[in-house]
């Protein structure tokens, strides 16, 4: 501790019935008790904001720690410091001396120290014929000894409290990026809708997000988000759905078509190799091309597919069939399924439905089973690519790593 008599007087505040309790419950530190002042020190710097103090407030605090000699605050030692406005300055890094009184009494109302004034009100220690200090005069650290507990706790609180809030920011993040791409993919893609409504709502639920936003701030931009998303998903879906009992019906009456053929054609020869063929092409039922989705759409959807392209991106679809390629070989599908998704989906769709397979490619048993799966169900017009795409998007968040224009 510092020795020696200070003449500089500290501004006095008036006694309050919170101050009288504080210094009864110091009284009351149990025997023995010893804490680790710089780890006190930090939980309270952690519940500045529950304390209701400044950081320069915990700037003086941290000088008047550097005058207690010990790294543990303990009773046996004394918890008095009594070092004079200029001492106390100059390790406060310049402080002014009415800037210094007004943060050592926010220290005082905040309950981390305790004023323990001589009879004129000056700072000074008496000491013994041994040298040791009978009794200080001073700022008195018994409140943070007393309060280490209660200290932490509320480091704790304010350190969940900081969690809980950047996992909402994050949370409103990701559905704020998925409801952007959403709507661009079904602008780009020419999805029924009125979009422009839908891009009016979500400009509109952006702009309630406050500067400076507390945890209930975004929690509720957040359900509204979270809400225009399901919307939009809901919408996607249902056309798709739409578009496959076209396609579906489509394919129906052109069988029946096909199957009310002229009976004369029935009475005219004809050769069993054109006969067979005949019977061939009429047992195939009719299908639909399976629509082209857009690149960005597929790379939203299907990240990983970029680390198999040349060079690492995909800038159109030239790459995203070599990296398929690649691919394929990877996961052990043989050329000749590839071969047959090809032909039967196009060579675009086939590769799409490889990065399909490679984001899925952990629950998948077989990958060469699963294309042939998919290249059968084309074949008869049962497969559509946008409930995967749509499914991935929400799956990965509809984050892309490169995309291509």
């Amino acid at each position: 501790m510092q020795s020696g008599s200070v003449t500089t007087p500290v501004g006095r505040r008036p006694m309050t019935l919170a101050l009288v309790k504080r210094q009864l419950e110091t009284a009351e530190i149990k025997a023995g008790k010893t804490a680790d002042k710089w780890r006190i020190f930090r939980d309270a710097c952690a519940a500045r904001a529950t304390l209701g103090v400044q950081d320069r407030a915990l700037a003086v605090l941290d000088a008047l720690l550097t005058f207690y000699p010990h790294a543990e605050l303990s009773e046996q030692r004394g918890l008095v410091v009594f070092p004079s406005n200029a001492q106390l300055s100059i390790r406060a890094h310049g402080i002014t001396g009415t800037t210094l009184r007004r943060h050592l009494a926010a220290l005082v109302d905040a309950g981390l120290i305790v004023r323990k004034d001589s009879p004129n009100g000056k700072r000074y220690a008496h000491k013994g014929s041994a040298g040791d200090i009978e009794q200080a005069f001073g700022f008195s650290l018994a409140p943070m000894l007393a309060r280490a507990e209660e200290l932490a706790q509320m480091a704790q609180q304010v350190a969940a409290e900081r969690k809980r809030f950047l996992l909402t920011k994050e949370a409103l993040s990701i559905c704020r990026r998925d409801v952007r791409k959403l709507i661009s993919a079904a602008v780009e893609e020419g999805a029924a809708g009125d979009w422009a409504a839908i891009e009016n709502h979500f400009l509109s639920v952006v702009a309630q997000i406050p500067r400076s936003p507390t945890r209930a701030d975004l929690e509720h931009v957040l359900t509204e988000m979270e809400m225009l998303r399901d919307e939009i998903v809901s919408v996607l879906e249902t056309q798709m759905k739409s578009e496959k009992t076209d396609t579906n019906d489509v394919g129906f009456e052109r069988h029946i078509q096909n199957s009310n053929t002229d009976s004369s054609n029935e009475l005219e020869p004809c050769s069993e190799q054109e006969q067979g063929a005949k019977t061939s092409q009429a047992g195939r039922p009719a299908r639909e091309p399976i629509k082209a989705f857009p690149l960005g759409m597929v790379l939203q959807a299907c990240p990983d597919i970029v680390d198999y392209a040349p060079g690492g991106a995909v800038t159109g679809w030239r790459d995203l069939m070599s990296a398929a390629v690649v691919v394929r070989s990877t996961l052990g599908v043989s050329p000749s399924a590839y071969q047959d998704a090809c032909e039967v989906m196009g060579p675009e769709n086939a590769a799409v439905a490889m990065a399909c397979i490679l984001e899925r490619a952990g629950h998948i048993n077989s990958a060469g089973g699963y294309l042939r799966d998919l290249t059968a169900k084309a074949r008869q017009g049962e497969f559509s690519l946008g409930p995967m795409l749509m499914a991935l998007m929400r799956l990965n968040g509809g984050v892309g790593r490169k995309t291509a224009s």
